[in-house]
C-alpha cells in the first residue's frame, strides 16, 4: 500500500512539474494575462450577443465596442496576441451579426490553451495534494506496522512449546473457584461485613478495589439496616414509604445513603481478587497472592486457597518465568504473528517493511513543494 501510494505521488507530482515548468517556459505572468482576456473577452460576447447584432440597441453595440477592444487590448508580449487582433478584428464593423460573434469566438480559441493550461495545473496541484496526503498516511501506517514487527520480533525469544497449561489451569481454577466464593459473601453476608472487606482489601497495595462511599458506610455502620445483605438494601430501595416503613427505621436515610449508590454497589465483585491472565512476573505475583491468601481466607472455601498458594509456589520456581513468558506471547500475538515466529519469518518481514517505509520516506522527501 505505501509502495503504489507513494509511486502515485510520485506520478502527480512529475506531472504538476511539468505543467509548472511549462507555465514557467512560457512566463506565468504572460500566460496569466493571455488567460484573463480570454475570459473577459467571452464575459463581454455573452453579455451583448442578444443586444448588438443586426438592428439592435445602438448603445448596447457602442458599449460592446468598446468593451470588447478594451478586453482584448494585450501587449504585443503576451501569447496569443494574435488572437486577440484577429477576435477584435471580427467584430471591428459597422452592423454585427450572429455570424461575427461566431467569427470572434473562434479567433479567441488560441488564447483558450493558456486557460486549460492554467485549470489543468490546478487540477495538478489538487491531485498532487491528495496523493500526498493518501502517501503520508500509508507510511505512518507502515511505520506503526514495522513497530509490531520489531515488538514481535522482541517476543521471538519465547519458548512457544512450553506448557503453558501448567500455568492457565490452576489459574483458571482459582479465578472461577474465587467469583463464586465472593457471590456467596457478597449476597448473604451482611452489608457492614461486605463493605469493611472492601477497606480491608483498599489498605493492601495489590488489591484494587474502590472504597465504599463515605455516607454509604456510614449508614451501614450506624442503623440496623447494616446488618442485610446489600442485595436486599437494594431491594428495599426500591419499596415505596409505607412499605420500607416495615422493614428499617428510618427510610429517607436508606433512600439517601443506598439508593444514590446503586451503580457503586451493583458494581461489587470478585475482580480484585483474581490472578490475571497472562500473570504478573514472579516476584510480583508472590507478594501479589502472600495479600490474597488472608482475604480470600474469609470468602471461599479451604480448597480455593489451597489453589491459590499453589500458584504461588509455582511463581517461585525456577521454570515459572519460560512458561510466564510464553503465556505473554501467545496471548499478545495474533496467529499470523505467531507464525512469523515459528517459521523464523519475522526479522525478513521486518527488513522488507523498513525498505519500503524508506523508499516512501524518500519519495515524500523529493516530492515536497517549498
Amino acid at each position: 500500500m505505501a509502495g503504489g501510494a507513494a509511486a502515485e505521488l510520485r506520478e502527480r507530482y512529475d506531472e504538476l512539474r511539468r505543467l509548472e515548468s511549462r507555465i514557467a517556459d512560457l512566463g506565468r505572468d504572460r500566460v496569466e494575462a493571455a488567460a484573463d482576456a480570454y475570459r473577459r473577452a467571452h464575459r463581454v460576447l455573452d453579455q451583448y450577443e442578444d443586444d448588438a447584432v443586426g438592428t439592435g440597441d445602438f448603445g448596447s453595440y457602442v458599449q460592446f465596442e468598446g468593451a470588447f477592444a478594451k478586453a482584448t487590448d494585450v501587449g504585443d508580449d503576451v501569447p496569443a496576441a494574435d488572437a486577440f487582433a484577429a477576435a477584435d478584428e471580427a467584430v471591428d464593423k459597422r452592423r454585427l451579426s450572429a455570424a461575427d460573434f461566431v467569427a470572434a469566438r473562434e479567433a479567441l480559441e488560441p488564447a483558450g490553451e493558456y486557460v486549460d493550461l492554467l485549470a489543468a495545473r490546478d487540477d495538478a496541484l489538487d491531485e498532487y495534494r491528495i496523493a500526498r496526503k493518501r502517501a503520508r498516511e500509508a507510511r505512518d501506517a507502515l511505520a506503526d506496522r514495522l513497530s509490531e514487527l520489531r515488538d514481535v520480533a522482541d517476543m521471538a525469544d519465547a519458548d512457544l512449546d512450553a506448557p503453558v497449561d501448567r500455568l492457565r489451569e490452576p489459574i483458571e481454577s482459582y479465578n472461577e473457584s474465587v467469583r463464586g466464593g465472593f457471590d456467596s459473601f457478597y449476597r448473604s453476608a451482611s452489608a457492614r461485613d461486605v463493605l469493611s472487606f472492601i477497606e480491608r482489601a483498599d489498605a493492601t497495595p495489590f488489591v484494587d478495589v474502590n472504597v465504599p462511599p463515605t455516607d454509604l458506610r456510614e449508614y451501614v455502620n450506624d442503623h440496623a439496616a447494616g446488618e442485610e445483605p446489600l442485595p436486599t438494601l437494594l431491594e428495599y430501595a426500591e419499596y415505596s414509604n409505607s412499605k420500607l416503613d416495615h422493614y428499617v427505621d428510618d427510610p429517607g436515610a436508606l433512600r439517601t445513603a443506598v439508593a444514590v449508590h446503586r451503580t457503586y454497589v451493583d458494581r461489587i465483585d470478585a475482580d480484585p481478587l483474581t490472578v490475571d491472565w497472562p500473570p504478573t512476573p514472579g516476584d510480583e505475583l508472590v507478594y501479589e497472592i502472600d495479600e490474597l491468601v488472608p482475604l480470600v481466607s474469609r470468602v471461599a472455601d479451604d480448597d480455593t486457597v489451597a489453589t491459590l498458594r499453589s500458584i504461588r509456589d509455582l511463581a517461585r520456581t525456577d521454570d515459572y518465568e519460560r512458561l510466564r513468558r510464553a503465556a505473554v506471547v501467545r496471548n499478545t500475538l495474533d496467529d499470523d504473528e505467531l507464525a512469523l515466529i515459528e517459521t523464523g519469518e519475522v526479522d525478513d518481514r521486518a527488513a522488507e517493511v523498513k525498505r519500503t517505509l524508506a523508499l516512501a520516506e524518500d519519495v515524500l522527501a523529493e516530492t515536497e513543494r517549498q
